[in-house]
């Protein structure tokens, strides 16, 4: 794409911006229902300036309380699995505090987590199993940091005692965990290779501006996002997280 190109389409997706931000900080004061649809709207104008094209298998989660447990592969995830649905995050705290990333995280109402803190996680779970029990979405990127996507690196256990937490409230009977996996698999109309896979995800030390670059060439990119089957949380962290792990890794080479 030339440098026109990319141009106008950060400029329309800056115009766009420009109106969902502050009408998402209005919803968010005044706790009114477009809080929870003014992101997936953003994503979704990102991906389409930026050819990126998802393809939904499964069923999502319904009314029930669920924790969602995801694959990572790159920042790309986000507006990949925010455009589909209305969601929220759990992310690292560092994001918080970065330029424009740390706004739009806060806006999409993402629960940050300080990893140097012994009682972070605690905290956290109180505060996902408050939110689990209204009835809200949240995503777990249960790897703990993006992978190269060629393969999936164990899922952690210790976020997913949030469901646990919910379980004690007296109006909730079921909590559930569902399996999500992203697998970025077509660039050019041609399947993604593992020597590409490095233009896609964005892990360990890899600088974000020369990756940012590729991303904004917008090259057509396809990704399947496929839903597992949800899992009922019978109280034990480590089986209900492994069963999680297995459901995804089952999808990913489906896929």
């Amino acid at each position: 794409m030339s440098r026109l190109g990319v141009l106008l389409r950060l400029g329309l997706l800056g115009l766009v911006a420009l109106v969902l931000i502050p009408l998402q900080m209005l919803a968010l004061r005044w706790n009114r229902p477009v809080l929870h649809l003014a992101p997936m709207w953003f994503h979704r104008v990102l991906l389409r300036l930026f050819n990126v094209r998802v393809t939904e298998r499964g069923r999502p989660p319904g009314s029930a309380p669920t924790l969602v447990v995801a694959n990572h592969v790159s920042w790309l995830d986000i507006p990949v699995i925010g455009s589909l649905h209305p969601l929220s995050f759990i992310a690292k705290s560092e994001i918080e505090g970065w330029p424009v990333v740390g706004l739009l995280a806060r806006l999409q109402r993402s629960v940050f987590i300080d990893r140097q803190r012994r009682k972070a996680t605690a905290e956290v779970n109180d505060a996902l199993a408050h939110r689990l029990v209204k009835g809200e979405t949240i995503v777990l990127f249960a790897e703990g940091t993006t992978s190269d996507g060629n393969r999936l690196l164990p899922f952690r256990s210790s976020l997913v005692g949030a469901a646990q937490t919910a379980l004690m409230h007296d109006t909730v009977e079921q909590v559930f965990l569902q399996p999500l996996a992203i697998a970025y698999i077509r660039r050019d109309g041609l399947p993604v290779t593992r020597r590409e896979r490095p233009f896609i995800a964005w892990y360990g030390d890899m600088e974000l501006a020369p990756h940012l670059r590729t991303f904004l060439e917008a090259h057509p990119l396809d990704v399947t996002v496929t839903w597992g089957e949800p899992i009922p949380f019978n109280g034990n962290r480590k089986e209900a997280t492994a069963a999680a792990e297995a459901a995804v890794r089952s999808a990913l080479k489906a896929a």
